[in-house]
């Protein structure tokens, strides 16, 4: 042994490497949308039945499954991925976000009057839904870009600027829905990034101002920002028995949203506290889109109070250990994406139960994991594998501190 070399105690060893993209994933939010995805796929089975399939009765609850399936695969392999590498691709990603919206508006297939998705031979894409995920990421770069300027105006304002851009032409789709899901999940990543108060109390006056001036002055003056049934989606809640009694579309080929509100309303109080076996609202086509923006109806009347308080259960599991992943990433950049995802979680379950159940407007929002649909499905599930990263990521970090995180 040289003389110069450094005396080892026996407690010591050598440093082992970093094993950061061997650590496991969060077994109970993997827990939770396994779960979720089951829950989905035996709802579709009673709530997915088109006429024009006779042959293939389970097309739908096979495509779901498809689709679930496809959505783990990336959600693993993007938990397997340093989320912080994105970081540097902040502007590829905003680009390809509005070059995504862009190309649905140009090339999209219409249907019902609304501009939503590209047709392709095995499936459809709906920008809106993975823009949310871009936008997330996009924004979460930019506000950490200026971390040093949170508080000044300024970074306020560009922020909604480069949340505003993409709202905007997915509004113009029209979809109502997907753009109030992009302004809760600017507003909860300032909220999260420490915005001064005074900045969210002017947010949130003017959000109050514009939907006044949608809703009431605009159209007084004559000028019809949104369609008449968009209206009629956003007040029939206020009114749910004025037009049951009426034709099931309106003249724009949408579903008359009095009637199915009180449809779906009527579907959940017969399932009772286990559900019917039955399911004759749903089974009959008395609610309209059960397989998707009204598919919590269908759980109500097939599995009643359990099968509904079962699934808010795991969605209660999926936020809270969304949330944890916020409190516990190593960098700002991991806190801002796990508030995005829980901002987009929150807001979607929380507004399409309410809208279900009569207490909230109709909008157009599915239920994550839930509602049938590759683009959603996949797009929450990339969401998920982004925090499974961060996860797994702050986990590498603890460990090399010798600090253990659960």
């Amino acid at each position: 042994m040289s003389p110069l070399s450094p005396i080892k105690t026996p407690e010591e060893a050598p440093a082992s490497p970093p094993r950061a993209l061997r650590l496991p994933l969060d077994p109970l939010m993997t827990l939770a949308v396994v779960g979720l995805g089951v829950c989905s796929v035996l709802t579709l089975r009673v709530a997915a039945r088109d006429p024009a399939l006779p042959g293939t009765p389970h097309y739908y609850v096979e495509r779901q499954a498809i689709y679930l399936g496809v959505g783990f695969a990336l959600m693993l392999a993007l938990s397997r991925l340093d989320y912080s590498r994105l970081r540097r691709r902040k502007n590829v990603i905003y680009g390809a976000l509005l070059l995504s919206i862009f190309a649905v508006l140009g090339l999209g297939h219409s249907a019902n009057g609304a501009v939503r998705a590209i047709n392709f031979p095995l499936f459809s894409f709906q920008a809106s839904e993975l823009g949310k995920v871009l936008l997330i990421l996009a924004l979460s770069a930019f506000i950490v870009e200026r971390s040093r300027r949170l508080r000044e105006r300024d970074t306020t304002v560009r922020v909604l600027i480069a949340a505003l851009i993409p709202t905007m032409f997915v509004i113009a789709q029209p979809d109502l829905g997907s753009g109030l899901v992009y302004m809760t999940i600017v507003c909860m990543m300032l909220f999260v990034a420490g915005t001064p108060w005074r900045h969210l109390a002017a947010l949130a006056a003017l959000v109050c101002v514009s939907i006044a001036l949608v809703l009431v002055a605009a159209p007084a003056a004559g000028v019809h920002v949104l369609k008449h049934y968009q209206v009629e989606r956003l007040t029939a809640f206020l009114h749910p028995s004025s037009n049951t009694l009426k034709e099931a579309e309106t003249k724009e080929g949408e579903p008359d949203p009095s009637y199915q509100l009180e449809q779906s309303k009527i579907a959940i109080g017969s399932g009772g506290k286990s559900g019917s076996k039955e399911s004759r609202e749903v089974a009959r086509g008395f609610v309209p889109a059960s397989d998707t923006d009204f598919i919590f109806a269908a759980l109500g009347e097939r599995y009643g109070f359990v099968g509904a308080g079962v699934v808010l259960l795991l969605y209660a599991l999926l936020i809270s250990r969304t949330l944890r992943v916020l409190v516990m990433a190593k960098d700002l950049f991991g806190s801002l994406i796990a508030a995005g995802v829980a901002a987009m979680l929150m807001f979607q379950v929380f507004v399409n139960v309410g809208m279900t159940i009569g207490i909230l407007p109709i909008t157009g929002v599915t239920l994550p994991l839930m509602s049938y649909g590759g683009s959603s499905v996949i797009a929450t599930l990339l969401g998920v594998g982004l925090l499974q990263s961060i996860y797994v990521q702050a986990r590498a970090s603890a460990a090399l501190k010798g600090r253990i995180l659960r």
